[in-house]
């Protein structure tokens, strides 16, 4: 991510937030649909997952609504913006632990290859936003 944008640049977080939120959402059905014979406690917590990163999407679409209406991204709005990505940071983090256990302790990965291939390649996409995330939260004003 290029970090050039200058007054735009909360808009441009959300904009990776919005595109990683709907990557992650579709993961959760990618990984249902792809590892035959997952867990139920699995596939519970990832269909749970789907809603609620959906939820953050809404969220992220609706504050770059906002954004974008603005000229300037003042005090408060900007502080709900850096809330709002450090919200998708933590929810990243925890979805990446969920594909790990996964790849770990699901009978549907442990001796799959591609299952293993699958997941490692989800959880490098999340961690990829982690680091924006971070990025952006720690290099702050």
């Amino acid at each position: 991510m290029q970090f050039y944008y200058g007054r735009q640049m909360p808009l441009r977080i959300l904009d990776e937030c919005e595109f990683w939120k709907l990557q992650e959402e579709e993961h959760t059905v990618v990984i249902r649909e792809a590892l035959e014979n997952l867990e139920e406690e699995f596939i519970k917590s990832l269909e749970a997952w789907e809603q609620a990163l959906s939820k953050t999407h809404d969220t992220v679409i609706s504050y770059i609504e906002s954004v974008n209406r603005s000229q300037y991204v003042y005090g408060e709005l900007y502080n709900q913006v850096i809330q709002l990505v450090r919200h998708c940071l933590d929810e990243s983090n925890r979805f990446i632990e969920l594909c790990r256990q996964i790849k770990n302790n699901s009978r549907a990965a442990k001796n799959n290859p591609f299952a293993k291939t699958l997941l490692a390649h989800i959880i490098r996409e999340s961690e990829y936003f982690t680091g924006i995330s971070r990025v952006i939260l720690y290099n702050r004003s």
